[in-house]
């Protein structure tokens, strides 16, 4: 079963890109497991248009758990600073 990351990344001009991260089980023809592309709408998906992958990699360590994350209710996560919860 593989695993899917939503990444942010910060540019130089301040601007966020939302890029997809995803962890396999199997390695390609290179010994790869890892893969990123621009993260595509719904729309994008469902019309199956093709992947902007921007990097390719394998895991290096893992501790073999993978953990879902989940919204945080009120009274969840340590202090809420200016909104964000730390």
């Amino acid at each position: 079963m593989a695993t899917l990351l939503s990444l942010g990344i910060k540019g130089k001009d301040g601007k966020y890109t939302n890029v997809t991260v995803r962890l396999g089980d199997e390695l390609d023809d290179y010994g790869n497991n890892v893969s990123a592309w621009i993260e595509q709408t719904k729309e994008q998906r469902d019309a199956k248009e093709k992947r902007n992958y921007i990097g390719n990699g394998k895991v290096v360590w893992t501790d073999g758990k993978v953990i879902a994350a989940k919204e945080l209710k009120d009274g969840d996560g340590d202090a809420d600073v200016d909104g964000f919860a730390f």
